[in-house]
């Protein structure tokens, strides 16, 4: 039962989603009408073999051709830019918005210095895309003008011709518990931005006057040298969140195996992060001072920063709750 699944799982997800549910209903139905009464694995076998290949049984239900590329090389090709396209894409964005953050020496209006480094990172995604795109396409494209084999049934990502023991090395995913492209890009996004924020906080946090050439940072927040002092602390945490995207990309879908490495990478992080801002060290004095000065009160920084760990917790165990729920459903 379970290869039919799988099987119906790798042709519907071929396809618009608003066809799948119902072609998933006929699809399955049609394998069991084609079965036996006392079927067993081997006779499931024998009726996916004549059903076909998942992209090529897919394509019959498309109201539009697939032959951007060809038939037999078409699905690989749309499962690597699917895969490809969107991580050049982050990577490229990530790479200059964190170049632009580091050689931000201060100068300037920060809020346009800002929307123009996010837009440079913007442009070069769309252009690693594209460059992605067209060397994916025409590496195809060659292959597949050199191919003397006559063959028209798809290959599969393994560059050989599709068998049903293929859905055996096919994980089954539910759509309740699978682990969005969105959310994994996501969690990059914000690594990149907290980083380029802990290694230049003197930098982009703190007062801001406005001037000649608009708002300039007059006062920082963060002592910048006691900040860099826990480096080897930070590149933990990074190393850890990065393992743990790269875990998620692997496994694809929630488990509790992820649920607890997720539980382990954010009682790292809140420890780190207590840590390093629980010395009053890393915090200007002159920040205080100028706001006591400028708005007759007297700072309570501790109580800054137990509302900052506050959020710090709550944010992490919603994430760990979201987790959980995923895993167990």
């Amino acid at each position: 039962m379970k290869l039919i699944e799988l099987y119906v799982q790798e042709v519907t997800r071929r396809l618009p989603e608003r066809q799948r549910e119902d072609i998933g209903l006929e699809l399955r139905s049609t394998i069991e009408d084609m079965l036996p009464d006392d079927y067993q694995e081997e006779d499931i076998k024998t009726v996916l073999s004549e059903l076909g290949h998942p992209a090529k049984l897919a394509s019959g239900y498309l109201d539009k051709p697939m032959h951007l590329i060809g038939p037999r090389y078409f699905d690989v090709y749309v499962s690597l830019l699917r895969l490809i396209i969107p991580l050049a894409m982050i990577i490229s964005f990530c790479v200059v918005t964190f170049v632009g953050i580091f050689s931000y020496s201060g100068e300037g209006e920060v809020i346009p210095v800002l929307l123009g480094m996010i837009g440079d990172g913007v442009w070069n995604s769309i252009s690693a895309g594209m460059q992605t795109f067209f060397w994916i396409t025409l590496t195809f494209a060659i292959v597949e003008r050199y191919d003397t084999s006559n063959k028209t049934n798809p290959i599969t990502s393994n560059w050989k011709e599709w068998t049903p023991e293929d859905l055996k090395d096919v994980p089954y995913i539910p759509k309740e518990r699978a682990i969005t492209k969105v959310e994994l890009f996501g969690s990059i996004i914000w690594t990149v931005i907290w980083v380029a924020g802990y290694f230049n906080a003197n930098r982009l946090l703190g007062i801001y006057e406005k001037g000649e050439e608009g708002l300039t940072l007059v006062t920082p927040l963060f002592n910048q040298a006691q900040l860099i002092s826990f480096w080897p602390l930070v590149m933990l945490v990074i190393l850890l969140e990065l393992g743990l995207v790269a875990y998620k990309w692997k496994l694809g879908q929630w488990t509790m195996k992820l649920v607890i490495a997720n539980v382990g990478v954010h009682v790292v992080s809140l420890a780190v992060f207590l840590l390093v801002f629980s010395n009053l060290a890393v915090f200007n004095p002159a920040f205080f001072d100028y706001l006591q000065e400028l708005f007759g009160f007297t700072h309570q920084l501790h109580h800054i920063f137990w509302v900052a760990v506050l959020i710090f917790l709550l944010s992490s165990i919603s994430d760990i709750y979201q987790g959980v729920k995923k895993a167990k459903k």
